[in-house]
């Protein structure tokens, strides 16, 4: 079954109703320019919540190695995604990563094999990092060696032909499954995960 991340977590009421409609991994963002920016303090109170087997995933952009790895440890999450700029020198000791690459003109999957992750977020091209709510072109994630989550613009109504045209470990949806930056729509955060579920 395909993996669904659900970014952009900032309350327990969101984190609770994602892991209840099935969601494998909670996304905490802690990047400062994100209207979904938390702390390691407020991440932590929603991750303490959060059962086991629902992996706590944090998002940085180009954060520094050493930050990176006291944040982990303080908001009890279990994985640190880099969305940024961050190259492999970027990579925080000890700490389990996942690394986002936007999908644009230049990128090829050999970028991937250059990088030391447990599985690639591959994302839409935009000056924002992440939560644009814009797709790109799918088919591109095939063939890509490892996990890969397909994220940019998913919903419950394209999330099936999504996981189709690239066979992904997982998808990760943010911006789509909201009615404000932050705060999370529960039945179409339920609906897009039955979806991702159903392929």
């Amino acid at each position: 079954m395909t993996v669904v991340k659900v970014c952009g977590i900032t309350n327990a009421g969101d984190a609770r109703a994602a892991v209840e409609a099935g969601a494998g991994a909670l996304g905490f963002n802690f990047y400062p320019g994100s209207p979904r920016y938390l702390t390691s303090a407020e991440a932590s109170a929603i991750t303490a919540g959060v059962p086991e087997g629902v992996l706590k995933v944090g998002v940085f952009v180009n954060e520094t190695p050493g930050r990176v790895a006291e944040i982990v440890r303080e908001a009890g999450l279990d994985v640190a995604q880099l969305h940024g700029d961050e190259g492999a020198d970027g990579v925080p000791p000890g700490v389990r990563v996942w690394k986002a690459f936007r999908v644009g003109e230049g990128f090829s999957l050999e970028q991937l094999e250059a990088f030391p992750a447990e599985a690639f977020l591959l994302d839409t091209p935009t000056e924002m990092y992440g939560g644009s709510g814009e797709t790109f072109d799918w088919s591109r994630a095939r063939g890509a060696a490892g996990r890969i989550l397909l994220a940019g613009g998913l919903d419950e109504n394209n999330v099936r032909e999504a996981i189709a045209a690239a066979r992904p470990w997982g998808v990760d949806a943010c911006s789509r499954l909201e009615f404000a930056p932050g705060k999370k729509d529960h039945g179409r955060m339920a609906r897009f995960i039955a979806a991702a579920h159903s392929v």
